[in-house]
């Protein structure tokens, strides 16, 4: 069993920037891929980005494409997502999975509880 406990997210103006943290507990972090999802206000849950158990290969959505970037510290445990050039459509629940892979098949066995991001105009 993993848990997941995510953090930083808060209100922005649009432009701005915020950084999410994943803090990992239970099992052994760098088995795992990691990835980033969010639930848009009305919408489905979409994935946003991904990484791999080393860190050395990363996805994302051609929404946030050049604007977020994905990252790991196996040695502390925690996953960010960095998300520059915030815009207000970036709105959304964002949450931090863990799946019981090193590579990313983006079939995701944990969930952390979800962090808010507000991006106003």
């Amino acid at each position: 069993q993993v848990q997941l406990v995510e953090s930083g997210g808060g209100l922005v103006q649009a432009g701005g920037s915020l950084r999410l943290s994943c803090a990992a507990s239970g099992r052994t972090f760098s088995n795992y891929a990691m990835g980033w999802a969010r639930q848009r206000p009305g919408k489905e849950r979409e994935y946003v980005a991904a990484i791999n158990w080393s860190g050395g290969s990363t996805y994302y959505a051609d929404s946030v494409k050049g604007r977020f970037s994905i990252s790991r510290d196996n040695a502390k445990n925690t996953v960010y997502l960095q998300m520059n050039s915030l815009k207000p459509e970036d709105t959304a629940v964002y949450y931090c999975a863990a799946e019981n892979s090193k590579v990313v098949l983006w079939d995701y066995d944990y969930w952390g509880q979800g962090t808010q991001v507000t991006v106003s105009s």
